[in-house]
């Protein structure tokens, strides 16, 4: 089971990182203590509305952009998961069958290539996907 407070802080940090910014920086830009930002960055805290608003006003981003990342983060994994049948019965999902699934086809693309590499779960292999997206400076979802 994928928990949507995990993805949404994956979300948030891979942003952060993409911008090379400290959870000091944007914890002051969103005017959110540091330790409650890196909560939920880690995704043992739920955000609010307001607060990930806030959040994302202090990352640059549109709250439709992360939430749209989100939503094709948890498509990915259900997919993996099988919640959705894959596309011709393979055990991992081309690109075109994850833009079926919903996922925005060259999101689809980037997070499925990183994600087919040796990883253990579809969690861990989002995760994975999503930090070293974040190391080379790539946004993962771009609109």
């Amino acid at each position: 089971m994928v928990l949507l407070r995990r993805v949404i802080g994956d979300a948030l940090r891979a942003r952060r990182l993409a911008q090379h910014r400290t959870l000091r920086e944007v914890s002051a830009a969103a005017n959110v203590s540091l330790g409650y930002l890196s909560e939920i960055e880690r995704g043992h805290k739920e955000a609010s509305s307001e607060l990930l608003a806030s959040i994302c006003d202090a990352l640059g981003a549109q709250q439709s952009e992360v939430l749209r990342e989100v939503s094709d983060t948890l498509a990915l994994t259900e997919t993996r998961s099988g919640v959705l049948a894959p596309v011709g019965g393979g055990a991992h999902p081309e690109p075109a069958a994850l833009a079926e699934a919903g996922a925005r086809p060259a999101a689809a693309a980037r997070v499925a290539t990183a994600t087919l590499t040796a990883m253990t779960t579809p969690l861990d292999a989002v995760r994975s996907a999503r930090v070293a997206a974040a190391r080379r400076g790539d946004v993962v979802c771009a609109a």
